[in-house]
């Protein structure tokens, strides 16, 4: 605050939703996952109970659980809760696609590709009175490139530090775990000191902002990892549908290439803990291998 030629990943950030059960901006439909689009790589409307596909999933001892009427339009979706101020995680869910590095980070497809060109999307909501600004993490992408979970690069999409003026915004902060030959710097999951980091860039829309607090967010990012030893990597975030964030020559990983985009994160932990009891929701969580749009 990761086969072919380049990795593409998209996180987007699109319609904002006044309220649960609908009005405004149209959302996506409550059973949106029944007819997937053929390039769609995962689909989760959390309509039906898919839980058991993710390699890790945490509940924070029932704090992050899938439960009716907290989804769009009153659907199935996830609540997170912080119970009590200072409270720091809330639970997560880690997918998994692709090669993988072992047969623990089990992929949802046939877990043999090395993707280069990844989307994905989550619809988020705060709690009406939400208060303390973004919570810190809320997804990554990641290219886990050993068994003890070496990354060969990250793509952060968090809130800014909390407290201060950058609590309400998004921000990509993307980080490279290997050097420009290709050699994996990082032994293991986030060792931040080994990582190369690429330079931290804040988005415009203050969707964590107080004012924004019960309507729903459809957020979309794009990360396009680099052809091995150039610097044409892409990292890009849209909000509502509108550029953001973005970075270009990108140097994501040098010249490595034994493992693609891999493991996609939809985290819940505040570093600092939450500053009051409170909850915020997420659903519709899709990955595919082109736009997805809200």
């Amino acid at each position: 605050m990761r086969g072919d030629a380049r990795l593409l990943a998209v996180v987007t950030m699109a319609a904002v939703l006044p309220s649960p059960s609908g009005g405004g901006l149209a959302g996506p439909p409550t059973n949106e996952c029944a007819t997937p689009r053929a390039e769609w790589v995962w689909c989760d409307d959390f309509e039906q109970d898919r839980l058991s596909s993710y390699f890790e999933y945490d509940s924070a001892g029932g704090r992050f659980v899938r439960a009716p009427g907290v989804g769009v339009a009153g659907s199935f979706g996830m609540r997170a809760r912080w119970d009590s101020a200072g409270q720091v995680g809330a639970g997560s869910l880690h997918l998994a696609i692709g090669k993988t590095p072992q047969a623990y980070v089990r992929a949802v497809d046939a877990g043999t590709r090395v993707y280069h060109e990844l989307f994905w999307r989550v619809y988020l909501r705060l709690q009406p009175g939400w208060r303390g600004g973004g919570g810190d993490k809320l997804t990554r992408a990641m290219s886990l490139a050993s068994t003890d979970w070496a990354e060969a690069m990250i793509a952060h999409v968090w809130s800014g530090k909390s407290p201060g003026p950058d609590q309400n915004y998004l921000a990509l902060d993307p980080a490279s775990g290997a050097d420009p030959g290709g050699r994996l710097r990082t032994t293991r999951y986030n060792d931040f000191d080994h990582l190369r980091w690429l330079g931290y860039t804040r988005g415009t829309a203050p969707i964590f902002a107080d004012s924004t607090a019960g309507r729903w967010s459809c957020l979309e990012a794009h990360v396009r990892l680099n052809d091995p030893g150039q610097s044409n990597g892409v990292f890009e975030l849209w909000v509502n549908g509108t550029p953001d964030a973005q970075k270009a020559s990108v140097n994501w990983v040098g010249a490595f290439t034994a493992y693609g985009l891999n493991a996609i994160f939809i985290e819940n932990y505040w570093n600092a803990g939450a500053v009051r009891p409170e909850e915020r929701y997420i659903d519709n969580f899709v990955v595919s291998t082109h736009r997805i749009g809200c």
